[in-house]
């Protein structure tokens, strides 16, 4: 192993999917799957085949699809986990099992019911079991952050004996320190006698808000490997947060002696597009990926960053792939222009189809919307709806007035056929909701519903979310438009898509370190 390459070990399609309502499709998390693998992600922890039908399929097909990065299944230290695991990753160009259980005494008497000894050699044979598949294993020891020192030691020993190449440290629910956890990672690494046979990796909980400053910390005490997410996504409070991991090492690289492999002018793609998916809003002033992590109001700072931009700015925009922004493309622009616009903000599509569908979406938005900013073609591109539409938009008439009732009329095409309803509403959106579940007869429940500016000014698109479930299955959409209502009735219709394509859509969230 190269002592100086952090290894940067993705897990949003894993552990990233386990927040609430966070859910995605297979077309979904092959997209993000493909942003991974170009932002040059080490590793993809891609899902927990055995958890559900979908999840295996979706493990299957990025396995087929990723080309450079490790595709990587979760597994429990059971036979029927790693054999699931192993198929799913049939494809992979280089796989890796990822397997676990759990090593502190809360969880071995508690949820476990097993002893100490049977604990190890469970993980021994798990290991010895994934190393007949693939010779790249993983073994977590399951709340390590609150193991017995000695045991985890012993544990850990036999794990690498038994062909584990990476041992991942993982603070399951978040309740270590900084210095406590960069302490453990480096007690293991001293006491554990073949520790020099394997990487040590760490997987840090936010539950205290210490999760970057907790993997941060293990780095700097010998782990080489990183177990984060896109926007810290993840169950609870969540992961710690890939774009932060990344970027703090690359600018205090008079602290840090490695460096990682990632294409940082990918981050912020890659950041609206998990955004845009899962529906879950990156928070303003979020660091590194937040609408204001490069803005300056203050006037001191203002003119500081006029007079020399390194007087409050630690990183460049451009690094994270933030250009400035001002106006640069309208509906005069040709397609020229709009190519190399994309190109310089990183949102180039494959193939010459998909550039063609995004031209004429930027001339659509060109014509409500007298400027368009760079924030508005980012948007346009990676947030491009990948749900088959059979529930498609045609008319929409909302109407509001002082003492009356809103009202709206809505026309649908479904499958070819166009279908019509009117309803009123205590608002525009719910009146034209209610329209649409007149023609749908879906019987969804709304359970979100969230609005967001992309640009500033009236003529601003708006963004919204919404989350609807039935049956315990929930689903995501996503719509923008200069018309608030209209991009309400987009986002409606792409979550009934996702629902009418898989009504019995399999809910149930993967457990795991």
């Amino acid at each position: 192993m190269n002592e100086k390459n952090l290894i940067i070990f993705d897990t949003t399609l894993r552990d990233g999917e386990q927040s609430p309502g966070a859910s995605m499709d297979i077309d979904e998390k092959i997209k993000i799957a493909l942003a991974l693998e170009e932002l040059n992600v080490d590793i993809i922890e891609a899902g927990f085949p055995i958890a559900s039908n979908g999840d295996f399929k979706a493990v299957n097909e990025i396995a087929n699809q990723i080309k450079n990065s490790s595709v990587c299944a979760l597994a429990r230290a059971l036979e029927k986990d790693i054999v699931k695991a192993s198929e799913a990753l049939a494809g992979a160009k280089k796989p890796r099992i990822h397997t676990f259980i759990a090593t502190s005494p809360i969880h071995m008497e508690k949820k476990l019911k097993m002893s100490p000894e049977k604990v190890k050699q469970t993980a021994v044979n798990a290991i010895k079991l994934a190393k007949t598949f693939t010779s790249d294993v993983e073994f977590s020891p399951e709340d390590a952050g609150r193991s017995e020192l000695k045991f985890l030691c012993e544990v850990i020993t036999a794990a690498i004996d038994a062909g584990a190449g990476t041992i991942n440290i993982p603070d399951t629910v978040g309740y270590n320190l900084p210095h406590q956890f960069g302490s453990l990672i480096q007690n293991i690494i001293s006491n554990v006698e073949n520790s020099d046979k394997a990487v040590f990796s760490v997987h840090c909980h936010n539950d205290l808000g210490l999760a970057v400053a907790n993997s941060l910390s293990a780095v700097m005490n010998g782990a080489r490997q990183v177990e984060c997410t896109i926007n810290g996504l993840g169950e609870r409070a969540g992961n710690a947060a890939l774009e932060e991991i990344v970027m703090t090492v690359k600018t205090r690289q008079d602290i840090f002696n490695c460096d990682t492999n990632i294409k940082t002018n990918k981050i912020l793609k890659c950041s609206r597009l998990v955004s845009g998916i899962t529906g879950f809003p990156v928070q303003p002033n979020k660091a590194i990926v937040g609408k204001n992590a490069f803005a300056h109001e203050s006037g001191i700072h203002q003119d500081g960053v006029i007079k020399s931009r390194e007087t409050y700015e630690i990183m460049k925009a451009e690094d994270i792939g933030l250009v400035s922004n001002s106006l640069v493309l309208g509906k005069h622009s040709g397609r020229n222009a709009f190519k190399q616009k994309i190109i310089d903000l990183n949102v180039m599509p494959k193939n010459n189809s998909d550039f063609d569908k995004l031209f004429y979406k930027f001339k659509d938005l060109a014509d409500k919307k007298h400027e368009i900013f760079d924030e508005d073609l980012i948007n346009l591109a990676t947030n491009a709806v990948v749900t088959a539409s059979s529930i498609k938009f045609n008319y929409m008439n909302v109407v509001t007035e002082s003492g009356r009732k809103p009202h709206a009329h809505i026309k649908l095409e479904i499958d070819g056929e166009i279908k019509e309803a009117k309803s009123t509403g205590d608002g525009a959106v719910d009146a034209a909701y209610n329209a649409i579940e007149h023609i749908i007869k879906s019987k969804c429940k709304l359970i979100l519903y969230s609005v967001n500016n992309i640009t500033s000014g009236t003529d601003a698109q708006g963004e919204v979310t919404v989350r609807i479930t039935k049956n315990n299955s929930i689903y995501n959409g996503h719509g923008a438009d200069t018309d608030i209502v209209k991009a309400s009735v987009l986002a409606l219709l792409n979550a009934l898509n996702k629902y009418k394509q898989n009504p019995n859509a399999d809910s149930s969230k993967k457990r795991g370190i």
